[in-house]
């Protein structure tokens, strides 16, 4: 397969999990509001779409930390390797089960 399907992929379960996850979501919204008011004019909707964005990039980042761990004990010098791109996909998909339920239920 080709490495761009693992990055959509990737990209995928970040995205479901920063919009569906309603637990998260909520302790994001509830920190921004409170650590940057102003930061975004004081508006609920771009407050709650900056913590989905929050939410869907530490899905992404927290889902990849395996996958360094993995390339750091091989010695992988140059790009990730098929094994590392696919614990990367299902660490990001491990971290998106909770978010399911909602994105079957509403949809995309």
């Amino acid at each position: 397969m080709e490495r761009h399907w693992y990055f959509i992929g990737i990209a995928f379960f970040g995205m479901v999990n920063g919009l569906f996850n309603q637990l998260w979501l909520l302790f994001a919204l509830i920190h921004v509001q409170i650590l940057a008011p102003a930061l975004l004019f004081g508006s609920v909707a771009l407050t709650l779409m900056f913590s989905s964005l929050m939410v869907s990039t530490a899905t992404i980042i927290l889902g990849g930390i395996p996958a360094a761990f993995y390339e750091r004990y091989v010695g992988a010098k140059d790009d990730s390797t098929v094994v590392s791109l696919w614990i990367w996909l299902a660490g990001t998909a491990l971290l998106t089960l909770p978010a399911v339920g909602n994105f079957l239920k509403i949809g995309l």
